[in-house]
């Protein structure tokens, strides 16, 4: 855990990061605006990743707010130590487990506003050592943590390609799944797969219907992503831990950037919402007794035409917003 004592702050991106790999906060204001509704409130962004948010949640803090910021990602953590902010306390970790740092914090259950910007930041993606992305050649890694768990390297040359295709399924959405699972196999016999332009090859040739605008591997990269992250049980977890650790009044501000997050997203605040539903038909129930724990607050939120024009990372970013109430 880091803390710091002045209230002096780094530029965002800060020296750990090349000029090239900066990262822009998607939904920023809309966010922010969402989530802090008391100045002295202590709030928990779970994904600290460049920063631009728990910048703007510190902005808007008074001497006795408070902010826990949550990344896995040591290239994230090294931009954080540079913020010196008695206020902010870093910690590493996944968001999964933010009540446990709520809780060594002294705040589970007293939360005024907890934010979480998922999925993978645009320095992970713009840095080819990190191997993300088939854009630029680079190791094939995938890692948000690239001292913990395997790379996707390592995953690709002892996955079967049952395995691989239920993946490439589940998290990619890839209607060529078994196909593009079959190629990579024979593919592995013939050479070892290490460079994300090597297996980006390889898809491209396994797939029969390219979508126009979109990369034919780019569900493939997606899905490799998301399994060796566990992206979408981070989230799961995240959501229910989240529930818990805020107080009556609290906010709940959720970012997603693909169908698959949002929706389970969505799902989530809709049962919150609705209450216990299980109960045995005509049985006389009030309102209050169905154990409600969230309200939404408003529609979803996209990005604006401006900010999709100034960050096209910003057009599948889908925000909603949902207020605890017990």
């Amino acid at each position: 855990m880091l803390h710091r004592d002045n209230a002096s702050q780094a530029p965002e991106g800060g020296t750990a990061d090349r000029p090239d790999f900066r990262h822009t906060s998607v939904l920023l204001e809309g966010a922010v605006d969402a989530l802090v509704q008391y100045p002295s409130g202590a709030y928990l962004d779970g994904t600290f990743g460049r920063g631009g948010h728990s910048r703007a949640i510190l902005s808007r803090l008074d001497d006795r707010g408070r902010l826990i910021a949550i990344d896995r990602d040591p290239a994230a953590l090294a931009v954080a130590a540079e913020i010196d902010d008695a206020r902010l306390t870093v910690c590493q970790g996944v968001f999964a487990e933010l009540d446990r740092h709520a809780e060594t914090c002294g705040v589970h259950g007293s939360l005024s506003g907890v934010l979480l910007d998922v999925g993978v930041s645009s320095p992970q993606l713009d840095d080819p050592e990190r191997g993300f992305s088939f854009l630029r050649d680079g190791p094939l890694d995938m890692r948000m943590d690239p001292t913990s768990g395997i790379g996707a390297a390592e995953w690709i040359a002892r996955t079967d390609d049952h395995e691989m295709a239920r993946v490439f399924k589940t998290y990619g959405e890839e209607r060529f799944a078994k196909r593009i699972a079959r190629a990579i196999v024979a593919a592995r016999r013939e050479a070892p797969i290490e460079r994300t332009h090597q297996l980006a090859e390889i898809v491209k040739a396994a797939h029969p219907a390219w979508e126009k605008g979109k990369h034919p591997a780019t569900r493939v990269f997606q899905a490799i992503r998301i399994h060796l992250n566990d992206e979408l049980g981070q989230l799961e977890r995240a959501l229910d831990v989240a529930l818990e650790s805020l107080q009556t009044g609290g906010r709940l501000v959720v970012i997603s950037f693909h169908s698959l997050e949002d929706r389970l997203v969505k799902r989530f605040i809709r049962d919150q919402s609705r209450g216990d539903t299980h109960l045995p038909r005509g049985m006389p129930i009030r309102e209050d007794q169905l154990n409600k724990r969230l309200k939404p607050v408003g529609k979803a939120m996209r990005a604006s035409e401006s900010e999709v024009h100034a960050n096209p990372r910003s057009r599948s970013a889908v925000m909603r917003i949902a207020e605890k109430l017990k």
